[in-house]
């Protein structure tokens, strides 16, 4: 990678400091990066401390064989104990855990700690007569129900690490996780609601174990009934979850764990090859989880309603929708539907009735309602918000800035977080009761995390310029291995440069130091021998006040090497755009980054195509842009996009 010409051309001037009484009253202050600096592991300790253990730790980190790291080495623990028990042994058992609302608009429930640990013991009881033992492996594959948290804190409760795999995977993707991690069982329910229509998920559990056939280690598959629509069952193989669990006894006593017994399984893959199972462990992950979520989102447990948009299917989803705010005593919203249904201001009629004060969402979906327009935020109360929480890619500094303004009333912090799967929790993230935000920054690895932008050999870039994004030393929450793997776990991640974690992210550093990241260096461009970056061209594009979102990728081409591709959706206030359109905003990024960034090609799509997680997948992107067959979409939410976008495509403008 040149580093130099990486650095880049876009520069960004606005600061939003923290208002001062939230400066004031913040959870984490300016001294926690000195603490952190002058006794990183004991820094640690302290924020393990936040947990019930049942035996001490010996030594914080076990180190002497790189990369595989113990850490609180010695000491014992349960999950579910801390995510719960404890809080109704402390008498906060009548205190909401979680208000859940269902997508039909008159589905919800609110769920105390007293009820949610009841639930708990009763599905962990159950588990058990199903003969799960601790280190069974328990695959979870379910809508955004309360089961489906009942079911990974029972199977945390046994010791038998969970697998949640995202309920709009497909067969095939069930099945090979499945088989991976040989799972004993299969918690599953008949349905889900998506845009008010039930949508099916026990046939493709039954799809997936037909695949495997004896290569199955599965026993039972446990059916919530959520929808009530018919499905196969089997009477040897199937239990209803309203037969089995509700029969169960509300009392069980649970066991402690060694602090490196395996939490979960988290797989994580691109469209070839074997899927990655990412492996957290207990006391180290949950530590990461808890203080994180207490410190970057500035947690008042006692007064804040949480709200954490993501699916349990993902990473996020774990680390902060079920372990990190339960184990902080939060009152948090789950919500099983998608942002439009039954109409586009679902989720901001939600923050309106229950008073949420924290919202976390991906800047795919922040993107989307800027598209959708202003007018319709502000017809609710969005004034109980208090702090902003971005994650999942980088956030163009418009839709941040549009998020803060439109969503925040301009008062609110914005927390734009940089982690992955693999981290377990929150590496880089301004404090909001710290930092100057930088519309588009993700700023400086939190207290207690080392992290640097590095060039090609393992050195510190100075200031001002770019290269690779990495992790200079263990912290509690990073993954133990690649399950079953641990010679693929070293070459994956720790091969590049001895010592150092990295998993593909490109990033710069401004002139202050601040990490700007910039997406997969596989995204990077090489355009007339400029390394470009597909983030920064993306947010110059969304800068124009009628673009809501945008997508870029590097085509190959004989005079230039790779040339800038676009593909752009408009707000919905600005119509078609105009015929003049496509030269409009080819010019407004040549003002913005520079005459090499200027896109040679520009499509107006109405869709882009993601994966259902969010993400937009520019390996198809690539494939229209170079006019070849457009590859595997079995992972994407719609795969009809790409038929749409490559018609737009055989027309669009040129230059």
């Amino acid at each position: 990678m040149d580093i130099e010409t990486l650095a880049n051309l876009s520069r960004e001037e606005r600061r939003f400091a923290p208002p001062a009484e939230f400066a004031a009253n913040a959870n984490l202050t300016a001294v926690a990066y000195e603490e952190a600096t002058r006794d990183r592991l004991g820094f640690w300790e302290k924020q393990a401390e936040r947990l019930t253990w049942d035996t001490r730790w010996d030594r914080v980190l076990d180190w002497s064989n790189p990369p595989f790291a113990k850490w609180f080495v010695g000491g014992r623990l349960n999950a579910a104990y801390n995510a719960v028990d404890r809080h109704v042994e402390e008498g906060a058992g009548d205190k909401v855990a979680f208000h859940w609302i269902g997508e039909p608009a008159d589905d919800a429930r609110s769920i105390t700690y007293s009820e949610l640990k009841d639930e708990v013991c009763q599905a962990a009881n159950a588990l058990v007569d199903l003969g799960v033992q601790a280190g069974d492996r328990v695959a979870i594959y379910m809508p955004m129900i309360p089961e489906t948290v009942v079911a990974m804190l029972a199977c945390a409760r046994l010791g038998a690490p969970h697998t949640v795999v995202f309920g709009g995977f497909s067969a095939e993707a069930l099945a090979s996780r499945i088989e991976d991690c040989q799972a004993k069982i299969v918690i599953t329910a008949d349905g889900g609601y998506r845009r008010g229509v039930p949508s099916a998920l026990k046939p493709a559990v039954d799809e997936a174990l037909a695949k495997l056939g004896s290569r199955s280690a599965v026993d039972h598959v446990l059916v919530v009934r959520r929808t009530g629509q018919t499905i196969p069952f089997d009477e040897v193989t199937d239990v209803w979850w309203h037969e089995l669990v509700a029969s169960q006894s509300v009392e069980h006593t649970c066991e402690s764990f060694d602090s490196e017994h395996p939490l979960y399984v988290m797989y994580t893959s691109g469209t070839t090859g074997a899927p990655k199972g990412i492996l957290h462990t207990t006391g180290g992950y949950l530590t990461g989880a808890a203080y994180t979520h207490w410190g970057v989102f500035d947690l008042k447990a006692e007064t804040d309603v949480y709200w954490c948009t993501a699916d349990v299917g993902w990473v996020t989803g774990h680390s902060y929708l079920v372990y990190g705010p339960l184990i902080n005593r939060t009152t948090s919203v789950i919500y099983e539907g998608v942002p439009d249904s039954p109409h586009k201001g679902r989720w901001w009629e939600i923050i309106e009735k229950y008073g949420v004060t924290i919202l976390y969402t991906a800047p795919t979906a922040i993107r989307t309602f800027m598209k959708w327009g202003d007018e319709i935020p502000a017809k609710h109360d969005l004034s109980s918000l208090r702090l902003l929480g971005s994650v999942g890619e980088p956030i163009n500094p418009e839709a941040y800035v549009w998020y803060r303004e439109t969503i925040g009333g301009g008062r609110t912090p914005v927390v734009d977080t940089w982690w992955q799967t693999e981290t377990g929790a929150i590496m880089v993230s301004p404090l909001p009761g710290v930092s100057d935000a930088k519309p588009g920054s993700a700023m400086r690895a939190i207290p207690g995390i080392v992290a640097d932008v590095v060039n090609d050999e393992g050195a510190s870039v100075p200031d001002g310029t770019g290269g690779y994004l990495v992790i200079r030393e263990p912290w509690p929450s990073m993954l133990r291995t690649l399950w079953g793997d641990d010679q693929r776990f070293k070459e994956t991640y720790w091969s590049r440069w001895e010592g150092m974690y990295f998993a593909g992210d490109g990033a710069k550093k401004d002139e202050d130091g601040d990490v700007w990241v910039l997406g997969r260096v596989d995204d990077v461009m090489n355009v007339s021998g400029h390394r470009l970056s597909t983030t920064e061209i993306e947010s110059a594009l969304v800068s124009h006040p009628k673009v809501a979102e945008a997508a870029v990728v590097g085509a190959n081409d004989e005079t230039t090497g790779q040339a800038v591709c676009a593909y752009v959706i408009l707000r919905e206030a600005a119509g078609d755009g105009g015929s003049d359109i496509v030269q409009e905003l080819r010019d407004h990024v040549a003002r913005g980054i520079g005459a090499i960034a200027k896109p040679r090609q520009i499509l107006i799509v109405a869709e882009l195509p993601k994966t259902r997680s969010g993400k937009i997948m520019r390996r198809l992107l690539r494939d229209v842009a170079e006019n070849r067959e457009v590859g595997d979409v079995s992972t994407l939410a719609d795969s009809t996009v790409m038929n749409l976008i490559a018609v737009g495509a055989s027309t669009s403008a040129e230059d």
